[in-house]
């Protein structure tokens, strides 16, 4: 899926919901916070669930109540791969709970 740019063409890839695309070096990146430690914990769980069923390690840094998470772009391709973008829409699941 394609955003719109400016001047109407087609951008890049609109993220899932939440997620923020960056550049230099190309990432997904998405911040979640949570109201306890135990919640935050649940969720951390599911995410290194799925990490060891698709193979997708992010990046995560973490305080009590708040997770960072971030997916880097392809090696070899340089863009953010489709099996990325898929689990980061699978951890979208996991934040609405």
């Amino acid at each position: 899926m394609s955003g719109p740019t400016s001047d109407g063409a087609a951008g890049p890839p609109t993220p899932p919901h939440g997620w923020r695309r960056r550049q230099r070096p190309p990432r997904l990146e998405r911040r979640l916070e949570f109201p306890d430690y135990d919640s935050l914990r649940d969720f951390l769980d599911q995410v290194a669930d799925l990490s060891e069923e698709t193979g997708i390690y992010p990046n995560q840094s973490f305080g009590r109540t708040y997770v960072n998470l971030t997916l880097f772009a392809d090696d070899d391709s340089g863009e953010i791969s489709a099996a990325a973008e898929a689990f980061a829409e699978r951890v979208d699941g996991f934040a609405k709970g």
